[in-house]
């Protein structure tokens, strides 16, 4: 199991999962997803609609990070879990 870190949309709506790409065959540098995922109905009972996967290398998604921070994103509790 990885370790995910998560974000969410101000209005509750959106949200992204970090999570290490532990499959990666690059030795040199190490690789994360991004998820972003769309939440649906207004009930926490059923995992949001993941809709897209992009892999960067660590630091690419350290930036990818702080700028959705900067656009009012906040860290959230998992919102869906790894299958």
């Amino acid at each position: 199991m990885t370790e995910n870190f998560w974000l969410i949309n101000s209005n509750h709506s959106r949200v992204k999962r970090f999570s290490k790409n532990n499959q990666n065959k690059d030795k040199f540098f190490e690789y994360m997803f991004i998820d972003s995922g769309r939440i649906l109905g207004v009930s926490e009972k059923e995992p949001p609609l993941m809709t897209t996967r992009e892999e960067f290398k660590v630091d690419k998604a350290r930036d990818e990070w702080r700028k959705l921070i900067s656009q009012g994103l906040r860290r959230t509790k998992p919102v869906w879990e790894d299958y």
